[in-house]
């Protein structure tokens, strides 16, 4: 959860279950690469879990954990909050080199 790509990957799957494919459309600018391995890290981690369907062709389905519910709800938390600072001008983005 410690990469940008697990964060999005969290606060996509509040929202419910999610396909591949949705997740991929969801996430600007993640890879199809990194998807599968923040994928594969967060289930390995406890925070989603993935359920493949036996059809063709395959289905597989992420959701959060409970662990991962609660991780995500305090992240988006914190998102909310960080948004609310720099609107109101109270933190300022760091000047580009």
């Amino acid at each position: 959860m410690t990469s940008k790509w697990g964060v999005l990957v969290l606060l996509a799957l509040v929202e419910g279950n999610q396909r591949y494919s949705d997740l991929r459309r969801r996430i600007d600018g993640v890879s199809e690469r990194m998807l599968a391995q923040t994928l594969r890290t967060l289930e390995e981690d406890g925070f989603i879990l993935r359920k493949a369907y036996k059809v063709v062709p395959p289905h597989v389905e992420y959701t959060l954990t409970p662990f991962g519910l609660g991780a995500a709800e305090r992240v988006a938390s914190l998102a909310h909050y960080l948004e609310g600072a720099f609107d109101a001008g109270v933190v300022q983005a760091p000047a580009s080199a």
